[in-house]
């Protein structure tokens, strides 16, 4: 489980292709603190560390993503020298400053503008209508491994505003238009919605 709180932004060292493929992410991480089988979650994909290591670049892990993932997340357009928001897995007893992360994506969301208000930056982001049944406003979202407040929604498009903290220490501040993100939505609105389901079907 995560929180949505970035630790660092990590970047694609290089992407190898073979059964599942493979990426070796640089990290400011003690890599000696964290075990090979651990989870990070990397802008949002829960991955699983299967290698790690430090050289003159400084530290690194593996992880491998299976077709599924790629299918299911951006993941499949990473390359070498993208950036990603990383998490390390929560341990009991850490604070819970953003909310229940499971690093499990259900789909992409796709940006659709990017405004500066003050000194916030307002994202709009439209995704698809099975996801966005799930996205109210006032509730949470998990964006790249970002947990955010949404702020309004509109049919298949909502809205969040990113403060300068934000924008400076995850990968959010840099989004263009068109480029898609990874979205999870809040695990209260999915099982409140099946609840609504199940007795709509009574």
């Amino acid at each position: 489980m995560f929180t949505g709180i970035i630790t660092d932004i990590g970047t694609v060292r290089s992407v190898e292709a073979r059964g599942d493929t493979r990426f070796v992410i640089g990290t400011t991480y003690d890599m000696a603190t964290v075990a090979t089988g651990a989870s990070i979650a990397c802008s949002g994909c829960c991955l699983t560390v299967t290698d790690k290591g430090k050289d003159g670049d400084g530290n690194w892990f593996a992880v491998d993503a299976s077709a599924e993932t790629l299918g299911a997340t951006n993941a499949r357009d990473w390359q070498t020298g993208t950036r990603l928001n990383l998490e390390r897995a929560l341990r009991i007893g850490d604070e819970l400053g953003g909310h229940i992360v499971s690093g499990h994506v259900d789909g992409t969301a796709q940006v659709v503008s990017a405004t500066p208000e003050g000194d916030s930056l307002r994202l709009i982001f439209e995704t698809s209508d099975d996801l966005a049944r799930f996205i109210a406003p006032k509730g949470s979202v998990t964006l790249d491994g970002v947990s955010l407040t949404v702020n309004k929604v509109e049919g298949t498009r909502f809205g969040v505003n990113i403060i300068p903290h934000t924008q400076s220490e995850t990968t959010l501040g840099a989004l263009l238009p068109e480029t898609a993100v990874n979205l999870e939505i809040d695990v209260l609105a999915r099982y409140v919605a099946r609840l609504e389901d199940a007795r709509a079907a009574r």
